[in-house]
């Protein structure tokens, strides 16, 4: 092999194997410094808190220590679709809200829809949604929904929370009738729609999540509503920001 075609060879290897790397990128080490926690570092390596977690086999609320060494999933990079309804389509939950989901004990039949909320403010925790729905509202099994969808202001972008209400089956509380509390799961993202279109990452999640529980519930796109849609009051629940036409056409559809 003369010089000209080696260094060609070469040249080509070395570029597949950066092309390779850039695709995927590796999986990297963190050193845990004074003051860390779960939270912080996840937001600093831009992950969902629960991924971290899950991937050093620890919970959201586990205490780091300083000097622990943490792994870093890697991501895969890709072009950024033309809208965060078709990118949704490529989001797969994290194990940990699949398992939740798997595990419930849940009846067939029971729940006959799902339902999509708005928080109506810009930042919001479980916790806090919690103590409101409990202290306020007198909910003896605080937080009304199933599910909430964080958008990056006292949780993560597109950080899924599982709540009792679905780990237990019980009743929700989110619409105004009892009656459909009993039928009826309810999704709350965080965020004023009135004022602002849902996050990216929130509406991934929110596909990802739907498509599960359509398939965990046995439920077609027909099941799926905004709170708009099926309360029995008046509400502009999730807002008119919220683009409910293109979530509820990307759903899939049963096969005839």
């Amino acid at each position: 092999m003369n010089s000209v075609v080696l260094h060609t060879a070469l040249w080509l290897l070395v570029w597949v194997v950066a092309s390779s790397a850039a695709a995927r990128a590796p999986e990297g080490a963190y050193i845990v410094k004074r003051g860390d926690t779960i939270s912080s570092i996840a937001r600093r390596c831009d992950l969902p808190p629960a991924e971290l977690a899950e991937r050093n086999g620890l919970s959201r609320n586990s205490h780091v220590y300083a000097g622990q060494r943490l792994i870093i999933p890697g991501r895969v990079t890709a072009p950024a679709p033309a809208s965060s309804v078709r990118a949704a389509a490529r989001v797969s939950l994290p194990y940990s809200v699949k398992r939740a989901i798997a595990l419930a004990p849940v009846r067939p039949g029971r729940w006959q829809y799902i339902v999509v909320h708005h928080s109506g403010v810009d930042s919001g925790t479980v916790k806090g949604m919690d103590h409101y729905h409990r202290e306020v509202r007198h909910m003896e099994n605080g937080l009304a929904y199933d599910f909430v969808i964080g958008n990056g202001s006292g949780m993560a972008d597109g950080e899924i929370a599982v709540s009792r209400r679905w780990t237990l089956q019980l009743d929700g509380g989110h619409l105004a009738s009892e009656a459909q509390n009993k039928i009826a799961l309810g999704i709350c993202l965080v965020g004023n729609f009135d004022e602002h279109s849902p996050t990216r990452k929130e509406m991934e999640s929110l596909r990802a999540l739907v498509v599960a529980l359509m398939a965990r519930c046995n439920l077609t796109p027909s099941a799926v509503r905004t709170h708009q849609q099926i309360n029995i009051v008046h509400t502009r629940c999730p807002g008119t920001k919220f683009p409910a036409k293109a979530f509820l056409d990307s759903l899939p559809r049963p096969r005839r």
